[in-house]
């Protein structure tokens, strides 16, 4: 063993920030598929959710 111990890196520190923008932008592209997607259903069947009988 070393006296001098363990070399290790220094800890990134990452703003919050950050953080809340990732999620807010993922936030916005999951709404932003929802919403794609009613709309070419709705184009292409005439609604968006059918309900078998």
């Amino acid at each position: 063993m070393s006296p001098n111990g363990q070399a290790r890196g220094k800890n990134i520190t990452v703003p919050d920030n950050l953080y809340t923008i990732i999620l807010a932008f993922t936030f916005c592209a999951v709404l932003a598929t929802a919403v794609y997607v009613a709309y070419q259903c709705y184009q292409q069947y005439g609604t968006i959710f059918k309900i078998p009988t």
